[in-house]
């Protein structure tokens, strides 16, 4: 058994996949021994090989910054995916971070016997078992860890191509093809106005209420939530964004009642950061459909509303889920039993027995922030008390 103080646990193609650099170079700053597990071949491997052409980040740059390295006020407000990409292999380079790349971790259990956490994780270069002992466990492994896909009723008899937005490129091979969008967060508007780009006829379904808000305007709410209370933020930006938008319930597009920095603290649902979809959408080169997927049939998609509708292909931009319980067999001490915090915001990141979770509360590249700064200086301190 390998012995550590901290074993932190990396997540693979999941979210940004930053939460554990960003933990380890706390820790390093302390010098507190730990390891990184994860089981990928490089660090932020969604960005580097899963994420659509087009991504860039939607908030501002000072909002996207690890501990201990901010971005220069002298660069750009809005980082392109290879910039952000520079920034993260910077942080490594400076921190020394060093993650055991490879790694699968199988189960993670606490010993009651010699009161720390045993941790088994395959070597999958080596085809080994490798043993890890620490006082401290932290799941950085993010909620983004396996896509989403309901369970609609024939689309296993699906005839066209049935895609997760994990494993969306580009629509450059949908050209002139019938595609339907299921999801209108950022990744699925995103995606729509990325395949009409490409000369695809695109479909988007639009269920549920919805934000929408250019990225200065929530780079304005950020701001301001900072000096003014959430729900005058709140009222200011959705002023803003009713002046330039209009009335978009014609279109099939309603606002929530609740305010966007509001859901966003107590959901996690982020606003959508429009990139040009909503103009799109008023000129009908993308249509919405306001209603659930009934069942399909063959290539047709028969809707809730009984509308129906031939598709080559259907984009799921529907969310991830946690796996986290799969291999963390003492779960409880942190986690529901949907691998998310069972703890309330803000004290979600801190569980039982040493147990930790960063990035889970949905908080984005500022929450994962926030999550490592408070993780590394409990632990910090915990040690601290028992020297």
């Amino acid at each position: 058994m390998q012995e550590y103080t901290v074993v932190i646990v990396g997540g693979g193609p999941s979210g940004l996949v930053v939460r554990h650099l960003a933990i380890s170079a706390l820790l390093t700053q302390n010098s507190i021994s730990h390891v990184i597990l994860e089981k990928e071949e490089c660090n932020a491997s969604l960005w580097r090989k899963n994420a659509y052409d087009r991504l860039n980040l939607h908030l501002a740059s000072e909002f996207c910054s690890l501990p201990l390295m901010p971005h220069p006020s002298s660069g750009p407000t809005y980082l392109t995916k290879d910039q952000f990409l520079q920034y993260i292999d910077k942080y490594v380079d400076h921190f020394d971070i060093k993650p055991r790349y490879y790694r699968v971790v199988e189960s993670a259990k606490y010993d009651d016997v010699r009161n720390k956490w045993t941790v088994e994780a395959q070597n999958t270069v080596e085809g080994t078992l490798e043993v890890y002992g620490a006082k401290f466990l932290v799941i950085a492994s993010g909620e983004n860890n396996e896509g989403f896909i309901p369970n609609v009723t024939g689309l296993g008899q699906f005839e066209g191509e049935v895609v997760h937005s994990k494993y969306y490129k580009s629509g450059k091979n949908y050209k002139s093809k019938d595609v339907l969008v299921v999801g209108c967060g950022n990744s699925g508007m995103e995606i729509a106005y990325d395949l009409h780009n490409w000369g695809v006829s695109t479909s988007i379904v639009i269920r549920n209420p919805l934000h929408v808000f250019t990225r200065d305007m929530i780079r304005t709410g950020m701001h301001l939530v900072q000096y003014l209370p959430v729900y005058i933020a709140d009222t200011i930006i959705t002023l803003h964004a009713k002046f330039k938008y209009g009335d978009l319930s014609k279109y099939g597009i309603y606002r929530p009642k609740e305010g966007p920095l509001y859901l966003k603290n107590i959901t996690g649902k982020s606003a959508v950061i429009d990139v040009g979809t909503i103009e799109k959408i008023k000129e009908g080169a993308i249509k919405v459909v306001p209603s659930g997927i009934k069942k399909i049939v063959k290539k047709n998609v028969i809707f809730e509303n009984n509308m129906e509708k031939e598709f080559d292909a259907i984009v799921f931009a529907t969310g991830y889920k946690s796996v986290a319980n799969g291999w963390l067999k003492d779960y409880k001490y942190a986690l529901n039993e949907k691998g998310f915090p069972k703890n309330p915001f803000p004290k979600h990141w801190k569980g039982e027995r040493g147990l930790y979770c960063a990035g889970l509360a949905r908080k984005g590249l500022f929450g994962v922030k926030k999550d490592a700064e408070a993780i590394a200086e409990d632990i910090n301190q915990t040690l601290k008390l028992e020297n």
